[in-house]
C-alpha cells in the first residue's frame, strides 16, 4: 500500500505568507475527554477549523487517539481526540479506554468535556476518578448549552463534588456545536501550556495518514446510516491507493462486518447502501484533499473480529 503524508490544506486555501499571523510561542499536548457523545470530536473539529474526527450519535465512534492541530498567536495546541469512556468488561472497550488513559498520561494538558443535558451517575464518577491524578493540568468544558435540556448548574455540582476547590477559571461553559466560548477554553488550555518549540508546521491541521483519514471517512458515513449494534461491527480497511497522473488518488477499501448476515444490510437493495456510501465519502474527501479521490468499496466479513488481537492491535494502534 502507497502511504502518503497530505496533512496540509490545498496552497489555494492558505494566506499568503506575509499575511499570516504569527504562532505564539506556548506548545501542548492535550488530550480530550469524555463520556461517549459528549462532543468531543465536535470541539476537535470546530477548534481546528476542518473535520478531523468522526461526527455522530452512535457512542464510540472515536477508536483512536485522533490528532487536530491549532495555531494561534498564543501557540500551538496538539489536540488528541480519545475514545468515548464507558463501563464495560468487552475486550474492544478496554482497549479504547486504555488508550485513554495512556493519552492522559503524557500529556501537557487534559481537556474534560461534561454534557450538560446528561445525568452524573457512576460513568462520570469513574472518568472524573482517572482525571484527579491530573488535576493541576485539567480544563473542564460543560458542553451543548445550547440545548434546551441543558443543566450546567448541575455539572457545576458534579465538578465541585468531584474535584473540591477547583479553579472556576477552569472550569467553561461551551457549545462546540455553535462555536460558542470554544475560544475561551482554548485560552484556558494556553494557560496551562509551556513555551516550547512546535510540534508540527504552523499550516498543518491534523498528522493523520491520508489512508487513515480516507478509512474514517467511509467508517462515519457506514455508522450515520446504518442502525442499532451495527456501526460497532464495522471497521473498514484501505486496501491500496495510488495516485495516477498529477491529480486523481485510486483507492481499494473493505468495510469489514463480523457476520454474514450482516453484509446484506451494509450492502442494501440493490446494492443501493454501499453506494450511497460510496458516493458520499468520496464527496467528502474531494472537500478535504487537494486532488481528486475515487473510492473502489467492497464489503468483507471479518468473523468476531472484535475478539481478535490482531485485528484490534492494527485498528487501535
Amino acid at each position: 500500500m502507497v502511504c502518503m503524508n497530505m496533512n496540509i490544506q490545498s496552497p489555494d486555501e492558505l494566506l499568503p505568507e506575509e499575511e499570516l499571523p504569527p504562532v505564539g510561542p506556548k506548545t501542548a499536548m492535550v488530550s480530550v475527554i469524555g463520556r461517549p457523545s459528549v462532543g468531543k470530536s465536535t470541539f476537535l473539529n470546530t477548534a481546528s477549523g476542518e473535520k478531523i474526527s468522526i461526527v455522530s450519535s452512535v457512542p464510540q465512534t472515536t477508536r483512536n487517539a485522533i490528532r487536530g492541530i491549532v495555531n494561534t498567536s498564543l501557540g500551538q495546541l496538539v489536540f488528541v481526540d480519545t475514545p468515548g469512556l464507558h463501563e464495560s468488561d468487552k475486550k474492544l472497550n478496554i482497549r479504547l479506554t486504555q488508550i485513554a488513559a495512556d493519552q492522559m498520561k503524557d500529556s501537557d494538558a487534559i481537556l474534560y468535556i461534561i454534557d450538560a443535558t446528561r445525568d452524573h451517575g457512576s460513568e462520570e464518577e469513574m472518568i472524573a476518578s482517572m482525571t484527579k491524578p491530573y488535576i493541576d493540568k485539567l480544563v473542564i468544558a460543560i458542553n451543548k448549552t445550547e440545548d434546551p435540556r441543558a443543566n450546567p448548574s448541575l455539572a457545576r455540582e458534579f465538578v465541585q463534588t468531584a474535584f473540591a476547590n477547583f479553579p472556576a477559571s477552569r472550569i467553561v461553559e461551551m457549545s462546540a456545536k455553535d462555536d460558542v466560548n470554544v475560544n475561551d477554553v482554548l485560552k484556558a488550555l494556553y494557560e496551562l501550556a509551556p513555551e516550547a518549540p512546535h510540534l508540527y508546521p504552523e499550516e498543518f491541521y491534523t498528522d493523520q495518514e491520508v489512508d487513515f483519514r480516507i478509512a474514517e471517512i467511509i467508517r462515519g458515513q457506514a455508522i450515520n446510516r446504518l442502525e442499532q449494534e451495527l456501526p460497532h461491527a464495522i471497521y473498514v480497511r484501505v486496501e491500496d491507493m495510488k495516485m495516477e497522473k498529477s491529480n486523481l488518488l485510486k483507492v481499494r477499501a473493505s468495510l469489514c462486518v463480523e457476520r454474514e448476515s450482516q453484509k446484506g444490510i451494509v450492502i442494501g437493495k440493490g446494492a443501493s447502501m454501499i453506494k450511497t456510501i460510496r458516493v458520499e465519502s468520496i464527496k467528502e474527501c474531494r472537500k478535504i484533499f487537494p486532488y481528486r479521490v475515487d473510492i473502489d468499496l467492497q464489503v468483507k466479513v471479518d468473523k468476531n473480529w472484535r475478539q481478535k488481537d490482531v485485528t484490534l492491535n492494527r485498528l487501535l494502534k
